[in-house]
């Protein structure tokens, strides 16, 4: 029996809110075929606590590896506790049976690096699944020309060194599969998969929780991690012009929570928007919060090393018209292509507000293009279809 080990320590575990990628390919493996092993952190990084070592209702193996944790996402305890993580999966690695293949999510690099290191010297295949890009993800919050080169060199060859050694590339958006296989010259294929959703599942949560209103306020969704890269200013300062215009009716729904959330609070009530800030929710339930919005909208900051990210897949699930300002050219393309919404410049409130302006104003307009973004979700974010590659290579 083929045995894989599945390295991921950003996963959600199965008792833990949220819509895992990992666990979800872990249930995909046919189990008589495959024995099956999930490698994760004892810290939870969404939490920012340590887990209970718990049982969990699963046809795979979970093993928790000892990480010290941290408290702010960029720091230099994180980057300390990735690398106690890392040495502490390679001490593991060292003791277990030597598996057939593994499969690792990136990032972080130390791990990702020890594992490929690991992999290499015991003739092992590698697989690798780019979730960020690393350093470029962390340049946008510490961005100081050619000091930032420097400081962030050992991080880009660890990167290079990682790609260089991957059998399969598997990654979140072709953006990152590019980067990945610039560095790479044996890989076998490289593939993008978006991270994406079960629409089966998310329609059923949509039935049982969304929010049926019969009231004339027009909701703006946004969901996600309420951080550096993520321009809500923006979006408080696009409706307080169309407050200003008399467009009053415009609610702003913020789903999710991060570092960053109180300050976005206070500047709402500093604009005098009426915003609704929901904190962290159940995956469920923020589905059915979704499914109850008119419009979304993806506002990224400038600069942003961000692609195809989660949230824009919800937004399609939800067939919702999206207004966008996110710089990844890849997604403005799809919102081109499958005529989702518009695309407009990052950090630029009056052109967000005159898109916002004309979706209020025109439902059949909103209907329409939320038609369009639900046959993408069909198309391109399906994990029960858009998945079957990586359980194909897994398996074979």
């Amino acid at each position: 029996m083929k045995k894989i080990l599945v390295i991921a320590n950003f996963t959600k575990l199965p008792n833990e809110n949220g819509n895992s990628r990992f666990t979800y390919i872990l249930d995909l493996l046919d189990k008589e075929k495959c024995d099956v092993e999930l490698i994760t952190s004892s810290f939870s990084h969404g939490q920012k606590k340590q887990r209970e070592k718990v049982g969990y209702n699963v046809d795979y193996k979970i093993t928790l590896i000892d990480e010290p944790g941290y408290r702010k996402n960029v720091s230099l305890k994180r980057f300390y506790s990735h690398y106690v993580f890392a040495q502490n999966v390679k001490k593991y690695l060292e003791q277990i049976e030597k598996p057939d293949v593994i499969y690792c999510a990136i990032p972080s690099l130390d791990v990702a690096k020890v594992v490929a290191k690991f992999a290499e010297k015991n003739n092992i295949e590698f697989i690798i699944d780019v979730q960020d890009l690393w350093p470029e993800a962390f340049k946008m919050v510490f961005s100081i020309p050619v000091i930032s080169d420097m400081i962030f060199y050992p991080m880009k060859k660890s990167a290079d060194y990682i790609y260089s050694k991957a059998d399969y590339i598997f990654a979140v958006s072709n953006t990152y599969a590019d980067r990945a296989g610039k560095s790479n010259k044996k890989c076998k294929q490289k593939n993008s998969v978006f991270l994406g959703t079960d629409l089966e599942k998310f329609d059923k949560a949509k039935e049982e929780f969304q929010i049926i209103s019969f009231d004339d306020v027009v909701r703006v969704a946004y969901i996600g991690t309420l951080g550096h890269s993520y321009d809500i200013k923006c979006v408080i300062d696009s409706i307080k012009i169309l407050y200003d215009k008399g467009l009053t009716n415009i609610l702003f729904v913020v789903m999710g929570d991060g570092p960053l959330q109180e300050v976005f609070e206070s500047y709402g009530k500093e604009k005098d928007v009426n915003c609704e800030f929901t904190g962290r929710l159940g995956y469920d339930e923020m589905i059915g919060r979704l499914c109850s919005c008119d419009i979304a909208v993806n506002s990224i900051m400038p600069g942003s090393a961000g692609s195809i990210i989660n949230k824009v897949g919800d937004y399609a699930a939800a067939g919702l018209p999206v207004v966008n300002n996110q710089e990844c050219i890849e997604y403005r393309k799809l919102v081109e292509d499958y005529q989702i919404g518009y695309n407009v410049e990052a950090s630029n409130p009056e052109e967000l507000a005159e898109k916002i302006e004309m979706l209020y104003k025109d439902k059949a307009l909103r209907e329409r293009l939320g038609k369009n973004n639900r046959r993408l979700a069909e198309e391109k974010f399906d994990r029960k279809n858009t998945y079957k590659i990586i359980k194909n290579i897994l398996e074979k």
